[in-house]
């Protein structure tokens, strides 16, 4: 089982590209999902963060406020790494079983790690041997990106403070076996991951 790791800077096309993967057979799995699913009740870091950053970071219903863990982290680098220290481990556990498990079923040919923090962490990166073995990159120009992440929602300068807090292109592409450039229309991104798709798989 071929086990792949899907990053791209914010407004990149990263997500759209694992949509892409998912229609050529891939599983994927969103680890931005799960590490949101480790903070819920009951979730594999719900009490190391809690115990770590106190109840000010609690709803008025007792659970993790994943906006409050935010604010008090950002900006903050030991903060921030504090935050990783509990829950990475903790999203890296579930993966681990995840992919196990579907390996174990013997159907999955490819799994697909929808990750934005690649580059910057060692998530998916598994001591059982399991992590991913291939990285592929989807990347545009700031031009493009910024337009995208407004038309979400983001002013420029939030936007911008996204964009300066994650990785640079040159850090993700030293990681790269493979790079898509997402600057043209979304069926040039279809075709640049079938090209991707075709070198991994041989198909």
């Amino acid at each position: 089982m071929l086990v792949v790791g899907l990053t791209g800077g914010i407004g990149a096309g990263k997500s759209t590209a694992a949509e892409r993967f998912a229609e050529r057979g891939a599983v994927v799995i969103d680890v931005d999902a799960i590490g949101r699913e480790v903070l819920a009740p009951g979730g594999r870091a719900e009490r190391g963060v809690i115990d770590a950053f106190g109840p000010g970071i609690l709803d008025e219903h007792g659970r993790i406020d994943r906006a409050r863990v935010a604010a008090e982290v950002f900006g903050r680098p030991d903060r921030l790494a504090t935050l990783e220290a509990i829950s990475h481990p903790a999203i890296n556990a579930e993966l681990d079983q995840r992919l196990g498990e579907l390996a174990g079923g013997g159907e999955v040919q490819v799994v697909v790690l929808d990750m934005a923090v690649l580059a910057e962490s060692r998530l998916g990166r598994l001591e059982s041997g399991r992590g991913y073995t291939k990285v592929v990159v989807v990347e545009a120009p700031e031009a493009v990106r910024l337009p995208r992440l407004i038309q979400r929602g983001l002013t420029e300068e939030q936007a911008r403070a996204r964009m300066a807090s994650q990785a640079t292109d040159a850090r993700r592409r030293a990681l790269a076996d493979h790079v898509i450039v997402n600057s043209g229309s979304p069926s040039d991104l279809a075709a640049a991951v079938d090209r991707v798709w075709a070198e991994l798989t041989g198909q």
